[in-house]
């Protein structure tokens, strides 16, 4: 019973991930591993679930009936096991996290030692960048990022909303001035630009005149793809840059960095913890998702 739930397990994520390699590796298992246990459940079920070329794997319609029955049953099995699991201890095992780089330098491992001391048999994998990954893919339990929410099979909670700033240093300033409008940044200002991790799309600075959002994209001098450097160039004076507040905020209080063209700033948006909804809440997964939304959500 065991070999076969494995199976089952194993056919669900080949479908989820829409391969064989992908599932193995979200695994952590062998492809050759995950092709013998597909191929002992089609034999066991005499039916064939997936097409494959040696280009592509599509599920068959009879696998994709197979798939929306065993994923609800797989969810209810879970949800019993860690009923009967969380009675007797407390959460525990590996957790892992993925954030962008500034919100874990300034946001959550700042606060992370008072959920750890709250639950000391919880190990956290915490997996930092800016670009964004694929939950299931990437075998992630959540991740924490900012922005609309793109992809409907996902549960978002709300954690704190997130205020833009334009800034610049002293020393860059006194060099260049200060721009009174946005579209003085044009005359000579050097800049330095948010480029996509994933991409490569050079992001515009974005504000707001009259209620219009303008998106301007000057000649820069230098592009940077991962937040932490973008403040760093700030400092280094080499231009003014557009980032989150809680970044900056501590160089803006010293007197590092200087906000410019505030009555011109964007919208905020809001900072979410994202998980899968078709995926049970194992308890180490609950009691973060508490935790966060307790400590940073006020």
């Amino acid at each position: 019973m065991d070999h076969h739930l494995l199976a089952i397990r194993v056919f669900n994520r080949v479908v989820e991930t829409g391969g064989f390699t992908r599932a193995a590796d979200s695994l952590r298992m062998p492809k050759a591993t995950v092709t013998k246990l597909i191929q002992n459940l089609e034999d066991h079920l005499q039916t064939k679930l997936f097409q494959r070329t040696t280009r592509s794997v599509s599920v068959t319609p009879e696998g994709e009936c197979y798939y929306r029955r065993t994923v609800k049953w797989l969810a209810d099995l879970e949800q019993m096991e860690g009923c009967m699991t969380e009675s007797q201890s407390a959460p525990q095992g590996v957790l892992r996290i993925d954030v962008g780089g500034g919100t874990a330098k300034h946001v959550l491992l700042p606060a992370l030692r008072e959920f750890l001391e709250r639950y000391p048999q919880i190990q956290i994998d915490l997996g930092v960048g800016d670009r964004n990954i694929d939950l299931i893919n990437d075998s992630a339990d959540c991740v924490i990022r900012s922005g609309p929410l793109a992809d409907s099979t996902l549960i978002a909670r709300r954690l704190f909303d997130l205020e833009w700033v334009t800034c610049a240093s002293p020393d860059y300033l006194a060099r260049y001035g200060t721009p009174k409008h946005p579209a003085e940044l044009e005359q000579g200002y050097p800049l330095t630009h948010y480029r996509h991790a994933v991409n490569d799309r050079v992001l515009p600075l974005r504000f707001v005149d009259r209620g219009k959002t303008m998106e301007l994209l000057y000649r820069y001098q230098v592009s940077v793809n991962e937040g932490n450097a973008l403040l760093a160039s700030a400092l280094a004076g080499l231009g003014i840059i557009q980032t989150l507040r809680f970044m900056a905020e501590p160089h803006l209080q010293s007197g590092e960095l200087v906000s410019v063209l505030s009555d011109w700033q964007p919208p905020g948006e809001n900072m979410f913890l994202v998980y899968p909804s078709n995926r049970h809440l194992s308890a180490k997964l609950r009691v973060f998702i508490e935790w966060a939304v307790e400590r940073f959500n006020s």
